[in-house]
């Protein structure tokens, strides 16, 4: 989380959110390897490694861009309002995903988890320029 808030200060949140993003779609990728290795530890640790990097980066970039959203007037409430929705998808789906495993197995589990994120970068490069235009509006 903090590297991920030092990066989104110096290159911006947007960047960096398309950068964990992008980087928990290898992660997904990296599971799917370790599916097919079979027993071996080191490239446990280093899927394990990636996979807390992505995650903080993403989670920080995402809570300033969620913190950038609100109102100062309610700022509180809208916060919670949106970590609340930011975590309900993940919760939903998280309880079915053994049910997921057992049907289709980890590597095609893995698999999917990385396409599902092909989308998430789609909307964070339209939320990006959504952003970018409503800036050039109000100048």
């Amino acid at each position: 989380g903090f590297l991920g808030g030092v990066l989104a200060a110096k290159h911006g949140v947007m960047r960096i959110l398309f950068l964990g993003a992008l980087l928990t779609v290898a992660t997904n990728l990296l599971y799917l390897l370790l599916a097919g290795a079979g027993h071996n530890i080191p490239l446990l640790y280093l899927v394990i490694s990636a996979d807390n990097l992505s995650a903080g980066l993403a989670s920080a970039a995402f809570i300033a861009f969620l913190s950038g959203l609100t109102n100062t007037s309610f700022t509180a409430v809208q916060y919670a309002i949106f970590s609340s929705l930011m975590s309900l998808f993940p919760k939903i789906i998280g309880g079915y995903s053994g049910s997921m495993v057992d049907s289709i197995g980890y590597p095609n589990f893995f698999l999917f988890a990385a396409i599902l994120g092909i989308p998430v970068l789609g909307l964070i490069w339209l939320a990006n320029r959504w952003l970018l235009a409503g800036q050039k509006a109000n100048t």
